[in-house]
């Protein structure tokens, strides 16, 4: 007997997601540890990127919240990783 369930597969837009939450939590905590402004070009390099990654950190949690609403919350899902990410990330920064 053949057996109709399907497993869960992450789409590529949940891969996306994911992984642009590891590069902004990355690039977010790197800039909060070293000094960017010592190096002239590293410091403009960051400038450029700040407001992009303040924009996600605040865009990412709510389409990952919408696509997991849409996947029936999941827990196989890789929102809700990106979602603990970002979380972890605004707890660290307020501290």
């Amino acid at each position: 007997m053949k057996d109709n369930s399907s497993a869960f597969k992450n789409t590529l837009l949940n891969k996306a997601i994911f992984a642009s939450s590891i590069l902004v939590g990355a690039f977010w905590i790197l800039g909060q540890m070293f000094n960017v402004y010592h190096y002239a070009l590293v410091g403009a390099i960051f400038e450029i990127l700040w407001l992009p990654c303040i924009i996600s950190i605040v865009g990412i949690p709510i389409i990952s919240l919408i696509l997991l609403i849409k996947e029936k919350f999941n827990l196989l899902s890789l929102n809700v990783y990106s979602i603990i990410i970002i979380g972890v990330l605004i707890l660290s920064t307020i501290k």
